[in-house]
């Protein structure tokens, strides 16, 4: 048996929908910034590299003031005057954990591996009791992993890599079974395309998920649409558990918006519970589960930890990101439909040099003699932003780091170091990506047992 995804053509990438995002829902547990819908001002696409302006002057000049952002699953806003997100303030807010020095060290030091580096660098930086999956790990018990997608467009862009890369990493240093849940219902419920072409969009997504290289045996991908049958009775137990006030208080629909936004929080919740997948775990409610995710996302898991107890389920640990930046910087968001905002996983070696060069945000002076005496900001500027990411090299990137506040690094050597950093990246993935055929992805997402 395995999951029927219907032949709905795909239309060109010129002809699909707009998806400037005005409640940007990503769906489940990603990095995807292109749901970031944030204010202020950041450079207009479009706009020549020699007149990118500084913001690091006016920043610091700013009186200090209580952010105003809103951070939630359908909107991620930051800062009304500078687009910032105040991360630290996200974690007192929510009530999740820092991860720290501590936790690191534990890690490396029961798997035996290098934490991450985006560990390492604080890209993921809060959890909820990450520290007693670890107990498990310590004494060789059970659990699994879960993350997802909202499949939104065809192309994906290099934010949408991050969940997927991280949580591979944890598969492979856990050895443990992975769930991928597409919501292409999810997607219907809050945009413009019909039914059929999100379960098709869906399929694509599949495709690129696959080429980021999990492992077969131990993972296995699902729609809601085809896989709803083994996630309803749980649905409908966590929809029961949950009031229509609650719901609004977490996610602000509103009495005017559809039933539909009102019952897909329990969809997404479910997942979390061990005997959803009754073909890898049988009729077991007692298998832990650990959630990568956005921080955006912990208001999803905020409601299903609460719920749990009551229905005699455990509780979801989560580890938690920051999201990954539009190239126009953190004042603005990172959208599919803008082809300027991101870098996308089917760029060509030249468009990405462009929009390198072109488009991404730079923390470098108005002139080179300001900029060789007073250094740049590396932490409002987009390229280095990106290089936390994908270059792993750690005493490379302090280098570069220390050498761009200093003004011996400039804003276009800078960039073409990050050209250099992702053009191979991307041409690996879009080779991995034309081998994975229909039949893989059919594979991936039948419904049969896994190693476990």
């Amino acid at each position: 048996q395995h999951l029927r995804f219907p032949a709905v053509p795909l239309p060109p990438l010129s002809q699909r929908g707009d998806e400037t995002r005005r409640q940007p829902t990503c769906g489940p547990h990603c990095t995807d910034t292109d749901r970031r819908e944030t204010r202020g001002k950041g450079i207009p696409p479009g706009e020549e590299e020699e007149r990118t302006r500084n913001m690091a002057d006016t920043a610091a000049a700013a009186p200090a003031k209580e952010s105003d952002q809103v951070i939630n699953p359908i909107t991620v806003q930051g800062d009304s005057e500078t687009g910032a997100i105040d991360y630290e303030k996200l974690v007192e807010k929510f009530g999740t954990s820092r991860i720290d020095a501590k936790l690191i060290a534990r890690f490396e030091k029961l798997t035996g591996k290098q934490a991450h580096p985006w560990l390492r660098r604080g890209l993921f930086y809060s959890h909820r009791e990450f520290d007693q999956i670890l107990d498990l790990y310590e004494k060789k018990k059970p659990f699994y992993l879960y993350t997802g997608r909202g499949p939104s467009s065809a192309s994906l862009h290099m934010g949408h890599l991050v969940p997927f890369m991280f949580t591979k990493y944890l598969q492979d240093v856990f050895n443990v079974p992975l769930v991928i849940q597409l919501t292409d219902d999810e997607k219907f419920f809050w945009k413009d395309k019909s039914l059929s072409e999100y379960h098709a969009l869906a399929f694509e997504n599949a495709k690129d998920i696959i080429a980021v290289g999990f492992d077969i045996t131990k993972t296995f991908i699902f729609t809601d649409l085809d896989y709803m049958q083994y996630l309803y009775p749980n649905v409908c137990k966590v929809q029961k558990a949950v009031t229509a006030n609650q719901i609004n208080g977490i996610f602000g629909f509103g009495l005017e918006a559809h039933c539909g936004k009102f019952s897909y929080p329990a969809i997404q919740a479910v997942p979390s519970f061990s005997n959803c997948f009754p073909h890898i775990f049988g009729t077991k409610v007692d298998v832990p589960c650990l959630v990568p995710c956005a921080i955006d996302q912990d208001p999803y898991f905020r409601m299903t930890r609460d719920v749990a107890p009551r229905l005699k389920y455990l509780k979801p640990a989560l580890i938690h990101s920051k999201f990954f930046p539009a190239l126009q910087g953190s004042a603005t968001k990172m959208s599919s439909s803008s082809q300027t905002s991101a870098i996308f996983l089917t760029d060509t070696p030249k468009q990405i040099k462009t929009k390198v060069n072109k488009y991404a945000f730079s923390g470098g002076r108005e002139t080179l003699e300001e900029h060789r005496k007073l250094g740049g900001n590396p932490d409002i500027d987009v390229p280095y932003q990106y290089l936390t990411y994908y270059l792993n090299d750690d005493e490379r990137l302090k280098q570069i780091y220390d050498d761009y506040k200093s003004g011996k690094l400039l804003t276009g050597e800078i960039k073409k170091i990050l050209i250099e950093t992702i053009t191979p990246i991307v041409q690996q993935h879009q080779k991995n990506r034309s081998a994975v055929t229909d039949e893989i992805v059919k594979a991936f997402c039948a419904v049969r047992k896994i190693r476990f």
